[in-house]
């Protein structure tokens, strides 16, 4: 019986993995994303400290999140809040330059 739910653990973990590594999102670079914030930085500045009370901080937080969130703007699954801002901001955004900005904003 132990065997049983060891093997049903394991299978799930592997499954688990595999799903996580296909949907891994392409390596940010930090350097590069410094280089795309000309947009961001009217309203998260350059240091992503939000200009004023509406707008989030997103110096520290964690690049899978921004990168998440800028895909969700992208693709309109986002409504409400700064849906309307965002949403065309996003829209022209590869998958590259999101992750570029994440690594960027998330390594301050």
């Amino acid at each position: 019986m132990i065997k049983l739910r060891v093997r049903g653990s394991a299978a799930v973990l592997l499954l688990s993995v595999a799903a996580f590594s296909g949907s891994a999102s392409a390596a940010g670079d930090a350097e590069a994303g410094s280089e795309k914030i000309a947009t961001c930085v009217a309203c998260h500045d350059a240091e992503g400290q939000g200009t004023a009370g509406i707008y989030p901080n997103l110096a520290g937080q964690s690049a899978t999140y921004l990168e998440s969130a800028l895909k969700a703007y992208r693709e309109g699954q986002r409504a409400g809040g700064m849906a309307a801002v965002m949403t065309p901001q996003a829209a022209n955004l590869s998958d590259q330059d999101i992750a570029d900005l994440a690594a960027y904003y998330s390594s301050l």
